[in-house]
């Protein structure tokens, strides 16, 4: 059987490999996005990747979600320290979340140490570059194999 999972990323995500190098790598979003295709098609597991920085667009995609994927991959930049809206949204989908950032949140400037969707999330992965997007797909795949057995 084969999964349906998810990979949302929000506000200047698509400025991968152009922003911040110190904090984000020198990886671009299109590359990323490739990498995450390629794992997932090794794992036998069907994976949407979206970007938006437009806070409404990603509600709307987390709501779309409850019915065509068996998880959810987060990584929501900047909105996660600031949207009521996208926690509720992923409180209402009931489903495994790995929230995911590329950065250590926690080892940055005080306001992005309070995450508004932690409490939400199965689980996080914090501060292992690009290849935490790896490791969340493997991880989402343990976790809706274990629920299915």
């Amino acid at each position: 059987m084969s999964n349906n999972i998810i990979i949302i990323n929000g506000p200047n995500l698509n400025l991968l490999g152009e922003r911040e190098q110190s904090q984000y790598g020198s990886i671009t979003f299109d590359k990323l996005k490739e990498n995450c295709l390629d794992k997932a098609k090794d794992l036998n597991i069907n994976l949407e990747f979206s970007q938006s920085n437009i806070e409404g667009e990603i509600v709307t995609t987390i709501q779309e979600a409850k019915s065509k994927f068996d998880g959810i991959i987060i990584n929501a930049a900047g909105f996660t320290h600031t949207s009521v809206a996208i926690r509720d949204a992923l409180d209402i989908y009931k489903k495994p979340i790995i929230e995911l950032h590329i950065s250590n949140i926690y080892k940055r400037e005080e306001f992005r140490h309070k995450s508004l969707i932690s409490d939400i999330a199965t689980g996080g992965i914090f501060g292992l570059g690009d290849n935490g997007y790896i490791l969340a797909i493997i991880a989402m795949q343990n976790m809706l194999q274990n629920e299915n057995r």
